[in-house]
């Protein structure tokens, strides 16, 4: 999310441009009706601002909405400029056989889509009320939301925080992150968080979009060193541990963490 923030920000250099041409290929298309939907929509819309919720970066047009999911891999790019260093899962090349879909400006320049895992996305109109408040702006009382389970322990802490319909934006590498400063056990379900615990997940839940956001990304996490099969915890020395959770590869202390 973090990085889909910084490609909204480059985005922003192409408001006010004209789309002269847009392009997809079959990959990049799979939640359109056709392949040749994004290039018939596009021609002809003016870029009039960006947006962002959650990993869904967004054009606002004069005519319709334009969005984009990035997948693992996938990268904004203007002609060669990129909005962001690398990628922890990624390639740190680009090359022209992993452009997936991208507009041609009125002014000469071309932002791209550019995906070695096919696993990014062109959207029009996307529908943004399954998604929950995004991560950056996330309030206390929308946290609250987040924590408070109606019915049974609810999920694993891990597995909620990565739920998209309850708050947008975490990925797999930022909710490690987040409770690894927290110091909180991902497998730990979400109703038995203690006061003291929920307190602490706020905060490092703010200060980890702050940290992280500064550094430029969320694969610059403290807890990257120890994220490996036999690794230790940066912090403490201890082993780190590893499961899946939420569908998603967890490491975390097994010390501090708890």
């Amino acid at each position: 999310m973090l990085e889909v923030e910084s490609y909204r920000r480059l985005a922003e250099r192409v408001v006010g441009t004209t789309i002269v041409k847009g392009w997809s290929d079959a990959y990049a298309a799979k939640k359109l009706v056709t392949t040749t939907q994004w290039s018939r929509t596009v021609r002809g819309l003016t870029i009039t601002g960006t947006g962002r919720r959650g990993k869904l970066m967004y054009l606002e047009t004069d005519g319709v909405r334009l969005a984009m999911r990035f997948g693992m891999t996938g990268v904004l790019l203007i002609d060669s400029t990129t909005g962001i260093d690398g990628l922890f899962y990624g390639p740190h090349t680009y090359r022209a056989q992993w452009i997936r879909a991208g507009l041609e400006l009125s002014d000469g320049r071309r932002l791209v889509l550019h995906d070695p895992r096919r696993l990014a996305r062109v959207e029009i109109d996307p529908d943004l009320s399954s998604l929950g408040p995004d991560a950056l702006a996330l309030t206390k009382t929308q946290f609250r939301a987040v924590v408070d389970i109606t019915r049974g322990e609810g999920p694993a802490i891990k597995a909620r925080l990565l739920d998209q319909s309850v708050v947008a934006g975490v990925g797999n590498l930022l909710g490690d992150e987040i409770l690894f400063r927290a110091g909180i056990d991902p497998r730990t379900p979400t109703a038995r968080l203690s006061i003291d615990q929920r307190a602490a997940l706020y905060a490092s839940f703010t200060r980890t979009m702050k940290a992280l956001g500064r550094r430029g990304g969320s694969h610059l996490g403290d807890h990257m060193p120890g994220r490996t099969p036999g690794g230790f915890c940066p912090l403490d020395g201890a082993p780190m541990r590893s499961a899946v959770i939420g569908g998603r590869t967890t490491y975390w202390c097994s010390s501090h963490q708890k």
